[in-house]
């Protein structure tokens, strides 16, 4: 699965009351699938995937799935503490249509320094039974959530691990990566201009073109006739990919693109798709300068709303752009009149 471009992780709506929105996600995915991003990130860590129930946790992966756009890449938070738990949660997304799995270190295996062999046994179980590729996540937000380099370098030969999301943001760690990584290669499917082809996009593909096969006895009053499919499917071509690096920090996207990283994965993308998507879309164009003043842009929003005032700060700028933020969810507390105010302030032309 290519993993370029933005890839854009979702915030989980509420009820005033607590209980989850599914009306208000779908919303927001179906919103979310007319902006240039490429994916959708379900239950990353903006998405408080720890503070849902496991019934709620498919509820949410269901939805985004039935509401996205077939052409954004869709990829499942699914970690669990234990293997079995993350592993049934990864054939659900399967099951549901996702296309990778993102999975970060487990809470008993953070503390910073040593356990590397108990990280590489768990991702190493979950890379050879999991029912979809895996997306590595390394998280800055966390205490002892970054994975140590040499075990993600361990971990880009297993055939099923495609890529790493890094929160931590240090391009001599990114580019320590990238080395080790090097000769790691695979063959992914690409669309005619080179963009994601993914399972739902070929599902639907293939059921065009077996609807639209005619039988032979329906045509002519029975008289003979040759069934053939009346729609082309979409040409794809393959595509040779090292392990794939996303920046997970919005001030870190260019400092990851520098780095090879081939695409992003901000947590401020879900209140503001578009400013994050233009630092990307710079880059590819070869305008660093333009590139780089579109980072400059974000770097004090970057700092204050996702690094600070964290989830509760992203909702309210989501809810500023007009997709539903509300409140999180207890223990996380709303945003007092001040801090919104000083929110709608950074956000100023950063309407979307």
């Amino acid at each position: 699965m290519l993993l370029d471009g933005l890839q854009l992780p979702l915030t989980t709506p509420f009820y005033p009351d607590g209980r989850l929105n599914l009306h208000k996600l779908e919303h927001n995915v179906a919103r979310y699938s007319k902006t240039p991003a490429a994916g959708l990130v379900a239950l990353s860590e903006v998405g408080e995937p720890t503070l849902l129930s496991e019934e709620e946790t498919r509820h949410v992966l269901r939805s985004v799935a039935t509401s996205a756009a077939a052409e954004k890449v869709l990829i499942a938070g699914v970690s669990r503490d234990s293997v079995a738990g993350t592993l049934e949660l990864a054939e659900s997304a399967a099951a549901f249509g996702y296309d990778a799995v993102l999975v970060r270190r487990p809470s008993m295996l953070r503390e910073n320094g040593g356990r590397a062999k108990e990280l590489l046994a768990y991702f190493q179980a979950v890379g050879d039974r999991s029912a979809l590729p895996v997306v590595l996540y390394s998280s800055s937000a966390e205490d002892g959530g970054v994975l140590p380099a040499e075990v993600v370098i361990e971990l880009a030969g297993h055939s099923k691990v495609l890529g790493l999301v890094d929160g931590w943001g240090d391009r001599a760690r990114m580019e320590t990566i990238k080395t080790g990584t090097a000769s790691c290669k695979r063959d992914v499917m690409v669309t005619a201009v080179f963009a994601a082809v993914t399972g739902r996009m070929q599902r639907r593909s293939e059921g065009a073109e077996a609807k639209d096969l005619i039988l032979a006895t329906e045509l002519m009053d029975g008289m003979p006739a040759v069934a053939t499919p009346m729609k082309m499917v979409e040409k794809t071509r393959t595509k040779v990919v090292g392990f794939q690096l996303l920046a997970g920090r919005t001030d870190g996207m260019l400092e990851g693109l520098r780095s090879s990283a081939v695409g992003a994965m901000p947590a401020f993308a879900a209140a503001a798709p578009q400013a994050c998507y233009e630092v990307l879309a710079a880059w590819k164009d070869g305008d660093e300068g333009l590139a780089g003043e579109k980072q400059m842009r974000l770097q004090e929003v970057a700092v204050r709303i996702e690094r600070q005032m964290g989830v509760a700060g992203i909702k309210f700028g989501c809810d500023l752009n007009g997709y539903f933020g509300g409140r999180p969810r207890l223990p996380l507390l709303p945003l007092g009149g001040e801090e919104r105010a000083e929110i709608e302030a950074l956000m100023q032309g950063m309407r979307n």
